[in-house]
C-alpha cells in the first residue's frame, strides 16, 4: 500500500493490530511509512462510528458554569498558563498546573487572539480560556448534538472545519483529534488557509516517533485501533505541514504515565474498559501506586529525550 502521506510504496511494514479499548477483539491492519514513518489505517472501517458507542469518549458533556473564589483562582491559574501573564496565576499554577493550556503559551497568544477549536467537543479547553478572560473563541465539532451557547459567552457550533467561513484566526488547534481524520492533508489544507501569516496551527496528537511505539509495538495503547487513523511520526508530520504551506517551528512532547500502564494492560490482553484495568478500578488493577508513581516519572524521562508517545506540534503560517 502506498504511503497516504509521502505516496511512498517501498519497505512499507504492515501490523495487525487488536482494538483493546472496548475489548472486541476484532483485528485491523495498519501500515508503517518506511520512508516518513507515518502509521495509518489500512482500510477505513465502514463501521466506524460503531467504535464510538458512548458520548463519553470525548467530552460531550455541556460544562456547569461556576463562580466564587475557587473560580476567580482558577481563571486566573487558566491565563498565566496561556498567556505567561498573571503573578496570581503563576502561583496557582505551581500547584495546580494545567498542562493542556500550558502549551498555548509558546503561541503567543494573548487575551484578545482569535482561537478555533477543531474537535472541541462540548470545548472544556474554550470554555476555562473564556472565563480566564479570552474574547474570541469559536469551538467546532461536527459529532456534536447541538449548537452549544454557555452562559459565559462561548459558543461551540455543531459543523466541521470545511464550514467554517471566517479567516484571519491567530491560532487553530487540534487536541488529540486530527488523529481520528481521515482526509489529512484536506483538513491542514483548509486550516492553513484560515489561518491569518504568522498564525499558528497546534496539533496535538500520538506519535509513532515515540519510545512506547518502539517498544510495545502492536500493544501500544495509543494505536487504540481503529479509532486512530494516521499517528505521526515528527518526519510525517513535517512534510504534511510543508505540504500545505505551513512550517514546523517545534515539538513538544506531553506524554503521562497512561503510555505505559495502558500498553503494559495491552500486553496482558487486559482491555481499557475491562473491570480489571486501572482506568476502571485502580485498586483492583496489577499496579501498586508506586508502579504508577514510577511510570509517571518514566513519562517524564521520556518527553526530556523526545521520546514520550504524544506531542504538540507547532505548525506556523509564514508571514
Amino acid at each position: 500500500m502506498q504511503c497516504r502521506i509521502c505516496s511512498n510504496n517501498e519497505n512499507n511494514s504492515s501490523h495487525e493490530a487488536t482494538e483493546m479499548m472496548l475489548g472486541l477483539g476484532d483485528k485491523h491492519q495498519y501500515i508503517e511509512c518506511g520512508a516518513c514513518g507515518c502509521l495509518q489505517i489500512a482500510d477505513l472501517p465502514e463501521n466506524l462510528p460503531s467504535y464510538y458507542p458512548d458520548d463519553d469518549y470525548y467530552s460531550y458533556d455541556k460544562i456547569q458554569s461556576s463562580t466564587g473564589v475557587k473560580n476567580f483562582l482558577v481563571s486566573k491559574r487558566d491565563l498565566y498558563a496561556a498567556t505567561g501573564a498573571c503573578l496570581v496565576g503563576k502561583i496557582m499554577h505551581q500547584f495546580m498546573p494545567h498542562s493542556k493550556i500550558h502549551t498555548l503559551q509558546k503561541t503567543g497568544i494573548t487575551t484578545e487572539s482569535h482561537i478555533l477549536d477543531v474537535g472541541c467537543g462540548a470545548g472544556h479547553l474554550l470554555h476555562s480560556l473564556q472565563d480566564a478572560g479570552f474574547k474570541n473563541l469559536l469551538g467546532v465539532d461536527p459529532f456534536n448534538a447541538e449548537n452549544i451557547h454557555y452562559d459565559n459567552g462561548l459558543n461551540i457550533e455543531k459543523k466541521s472545519i470545511h464550514d467554517v467561513e471566517k479567516v484571519d484566526w491567530d491560532l487553530i488547534m487540534f487536541h488529540h483529534s486530527f488523529e481520528h481524520v481521515f482526509d489529512q492533508q484536506e483538513v491542514l489544507t483548509k486550516a492553513a488557509s484560515l489561518l491569518k501569516p504568522g498564525g499558528v496551527c497546534l496539533v496535538r496528537v500520538p506519535t509513532a516517533s515515540s519510545w512506547a511505539w518502539k517498544h510495545y509495538g502492536i500493544h501500544w495503547v495509543q494505536l487504540d485501533a481503529p479509532r486512530h487513523l494516521f499517528l505521526h511520526s515528527v518526519d510525517s508530520m513535517k512534510l504534511l505541514a510543508e505540504k500545505v504551506g505551513l512550517q514546523m517551528e517545534e515539538v513538544v512532547y506531553d506524554s503521562f504515565a497512561f503510555q505505559l500502564w495502558g500498553s503494559e494492560q495491552y500486553l496482558k490482553g487486559v482491555a481499557l474498559n475491562d473491570e480489571a484495568s486501572y482506568a476502571v478500578n485502580p485498586d483492583q488493577s496489577a499496579f501498586s501506586k508506586q508502579d504508577i508513581v514510577k511510570f509517571e516519572q518514566r513519562s517524564v524521562e521520556l518527553n526530556k529525550e523526545n521520546q514520550g508517545d504524544q506531542a504538540a506540534f507547532y505548525l506556523r503560517k509564514p508571514l
